[in-house]
C-alpha cells in the first residue's frame, strides 16, 4: 500500500505536461499554414514581371518603329519644301501646277508627321507606365521574399521552443518513472535503471523520444535525466 501512495505524488508532479505536448502539433500546423498561404504570392509577382517585361519590349519596339516613320516623314517634308523653294526659277504655269501638287503632298505629310508625333508620345507614355509597373512588381516581390524569410524564421523559432518544451516534459516523465522505480524496488540514489525497468512506470508503457532527435541519458536515481540537445535541460 505504501508503494501505491508514493507513485501518486510524482505523477501529479508532471500533470501539466500533456497539455504542453497537445499544443505543440497545433502550433506547428498554424505556423505552417501561415507560411503556405504566402508561398503563392512570389509566383504571381514573377508572372506579372514577365508580362510587364513583354509589354515593355513591345512598347519599346513600337516606339522605335514610330520614331523611324517620323524621321522618314520629316525627311519627305523637308524634300517637298526644298522642291517648293526650287520652283522660283521655273515658268509660271509649271510653278502653279507643281506648287499645287507639292502643297497637297506637304499637307498630307504635315498631317502624317503630327499623327506620328502623337503616336510616339503615347508609346513613350505607355513604355514609361509599363516600366513603372515592372519596378513596382519587383519591389513587391522583394518585400514578399523578405516577409516569407521572416515568417520562416519565426516558424523555426516556434518549432524549436515547442520541441524544447516537449523534451523537458519527457525528461520529467523519465525522472518521475525513475523515482517510482527506485521506491518500488528499494533502490539507492546511485542505482541506474534501464529503459526496460522504467517502461511500467511511463505513460502507455513507452519510453519518450526527443522531438529534435536527441539522446536521453537516464542516469542514476539521484541524478536528473539529461538530453544531448543543447537547451533541453530539466531544472531542479
Amino acid at each position: 500500500m505504501g508503494g501505491g501512495v508514493a507513485k501518486a505524488g510524482p505523477l501529479a508532479h508532471i500533470s501539466e505536461f500533456p497539455a504542453i505536448s497537445d499544443l505543440t502539433p497545433r502550433g506547428k500546423r498554424a505556423t505552417t499554414a501561415g507560411v503556405n498561404a504566402k508561398r503563392w504570392f512570389p509566383y504571381v509577382c514573377l508572372a506579372l514581371m514577365l508580362v510587364a517585361e513583354i509589354f515593355l519590349f513591345r512598347a519599346n519596339h513600337e516606339r522605335d518603329a514610330a520614331r523611324a516613320d517620323l524621321r522618314d516623314a520629316q525627311q519627305l517634308l523637308h524634300d517637298t519644301q526644298a522642291k517648293l523653294d526650287g520652283l522660283q526659277s521655273s515658268s509660271a504655269g509649271e510653278q502653279t501646277l507643281e506648287i499645287a501638287n507639292l502643297r497637297k503632298q506637304n499637307e498630307a505629310l504635315t498631317t502624317k508627321v503630327n499623327v506620328l508625333q502623337n503616336n510616339l508620345s503615347q508609346l513613350q507614355a505607355q513604355s514609361q507606365q509599363t516600366a513603372d509597373h515592372l519596378t513596382t512588381a519587383r519591389t513587391a516581390l522583394e518585400l514578399q521574399q523578405a516577409h516569407l524569410q521572416q515568417l520562416q524564421a519565426e516558424q523555426q523559432q516556434t518549432v524549436t521552443a515547442a520541441n524544447t518544451t516537449t523534451c523537458i516534459a519527457n525528461l520529467h516523465q523519465i525522472d518521475t518513472a525513475k523515482q517510482e522505480w527506485a521506491l518500488d524496488k528499494q533502490k539507492s540514489a546511485t542505482d541506474v535503471p534501464t529503459i526496460q525497468d522504467l517502461l511500467p512506470y511511463l505513460p502507455g508503457g513507452t519510453f519518450p523520444v526527443c522531438p529534435d532527435g536527441g539522446t536521453y541519458s537516464i542516469n542514476a536515481a539521484g541524478v536528473l535525466p539529461t538530453c544531448s540537445i543543447a537547451g533541453h535541460v530539466l531544472s531542479q
